[in-house]
């Protein structure tokens, strides 16, 4: 029988049949996926053949997980050197990201974007809490939808408090599985209740000591969104822990520019086959920064995960 994974608790899952069951199963032995090692060798988004265990408790042994067609991998918060799936067979992401309250720093935005580069998933950015914004934010948020925009992402401001900007998320949403991620205390949880509102997820403000968001989602979770009168729109939403931190895995310094969609446009017009874009003469990208053709934010940010990336892990 074939399922879709819509919870991940580490040990047990939940998963939905094609004709809307929905059971509790748990993995059978110890599975390696494309010989890669993770924390969580299933993640929501996957799906499933699983055999019935126990019909009165209605559970069951997952016995195969089908092969992917794309995830989003990044580095175990908890193991350096192992990998985490944030979500698999998605659509798209969504960031939520905000300028305050608390602050997203480029360099989380851009780490994220090069992630969905590498597995192919398209990116759109959502500034959320634009109602708290004041003048340096709306200066700061008009400055990088400029960048975000002149490199191919889509960028929406958006306050779940004022209601502005949800519609446009929501229509987003329509029809496709999209993943949505982002700091703790961006406003997740804060925007699935505004598009379902039966949800109730639980909410809370950011810390007052450390500005910082706290978590109030414990795991990955899938949820369906309602189709219109018209059998128009459906698809579904998940939802992950807020992440603090995000660590790139499996990506070397050489394949590195390749996920900057504004740097691989340059792609074999250096000196050098093999340019990093950091020392090297005849640098063409370099000398677009320079030129103001390449943003100096989105170069440093590339400089800075450059610097980040060690060699030995690959």
């Amino acid at each position: 029988m074939t399922a879709k994974v819509y919870k991940s608790t580490g040990i047990w899952y939940v998963v939905k049949t094609p004709s809307g069951e929905m059971w509790n199963a748990r993995l059978k032995g110890v599975m390696k996926l494309d010989g890669i090692t993770s924390t969580n060798p299933i993640a929501v988004g996957d799906i499933v053949e699983i055999q019935e265990e126990d019909a009165l408790e209605h559970t069951a042994i997952i016995t195969q997980i089908q092969d992917r067609r794309n995830y989003i991998n990044r580095q175990s918060p908890s193991h350096r050197m192992q990998h985490h799936i944030v979500a698999a067979n998605i659509d798209q992401s969504l960031l939520l990201v905000t300028l305050k309250e608390p602050r997203t720093s480029q360099g989380f935005i851009d780490r994220w974007l090069v992630t969905c580069e590498a597995y192919h998933v398209p990116a759109i950015l959502i500034f959320n809490k634009t109602d708290l914004y004041r003048k340096k934010e709306l200066e700061k948020f008009e400055a990088w939808k400029e960048i975000y925009e002149a490199v191919g992402y889509r960028v929406i401001r958006m306050s779940v408090h004022t209601g502005e900007g949800v519609e446009e998320v929501r229509n987003c949403l329509q029809g496709r599985i999209s993943l949505l991620s982002g700091h703790s205390g961006v406003g997740k949880s804060s925007f699935l209740n505004a598009v379902l509102p039966d949800l109730r997820l639980k909410t809370q403000d950011v810390s007052g000591w450390s500005g910082k968001g706290i978590h109030t989602t414990t795991f990955a979770e899938m949820y369906d969104l309602p189709l219109e009168g018209t059998g128009s729109g459906g698809g579904q939403v998940i939802d992950t822990p807020g992440m603090r931190e995000f660590g790139l895995v499996d990506i070397t310094r050489a394949e590195l520019s390749g996920y900057f969609p504004e740097m691989r446009a340059l792609a074999g017009e250096c000196q050098f086959n093999n340019c990093l874009h950091t020392e090297e003469p005849g640098c063409v990208v370099k000398l677009a920064v320079q030129e103001g053709r390449i943003s100096e934010d989105r170069y440093i940010s590339y400089r800075t995960i450059m610097d980040s990336i060690d060699e030995k892990n690959y």
